[in-house]
């Protein structure tokens, strides 16, 4: 093989490592990248600063995860800079919808920010669930920066148990 042949047949094998890096990226975040919309009280403070320091992300990844055992499902959502109050659980079918605001922190003084990458405003996320719950039932909790969705499954969900005895 001559060197040029070395040469391409290694940009070639790069070229697809990297196209297989985004596309497992995109395939293991598609779900948990999340949009923020502004609100409108974010806004005013906003359009009241000069561009470089009011922009932040539009986007932000809520990471989350989905726990199932035979009696209920579990949803974990990390959510930090977000208060209780300011988040909503709605169950519609199999689907589990997160809504939410973080609010916009300013600082104080003459300084001025050069990176925002944190990201402000309501967001909603949605989780396709494994199977049927009783969303009267459902519980909810945020701490640390967590939050604990549990969910009981509707009993035909959990399947039953069949000991099998002896003779």
């Amino acid at each position: 093989m001559d060197k040029l042949t070395e040469i391409k047949h290694g940009l070639e094998e790069t070229w697809h490592s990297v196209g297989e890096g985004w596309r497992q990226l995109r395939e293991r975040t598609s779900e948990a990248l999340t949009r923020f919309t502004p609100a409108a009280k974010n806004k005013t403070v906003a359009e009241s600063q000069p561009a470089a320091q009011s922009q932040s992300s539009d986007w932000a990844l809520l990471a989350g995860d989905l726990y199932e055992d035979a009696d209920q499902i579990v949803v974990r959502l990390e959510v930090p800079g977000v208060d209780k109050a300011d988040l909503g659980l709605e169950v519609c079918g199999d689907i589990l919808i997160v809504r939410g605001e973080k609010r916009v922190e300013q600082q104080s003084g003459n300084g001025r920010y050069r990176i925002r990458q944190c990201a402000f405003g309501s967001f909603r996320r949605v989780f396709h669930l494994p199977a049927p719950v009783i969303a009267d039932k459902a519980h909810a909790r945020c701490s640390n920066g967590v939050l604990r969705i549990e969910l009981p499954k509707e009993e035909h969900a959990r399947g039953r148990r069949i000991i099998v005895r002896a003779g």
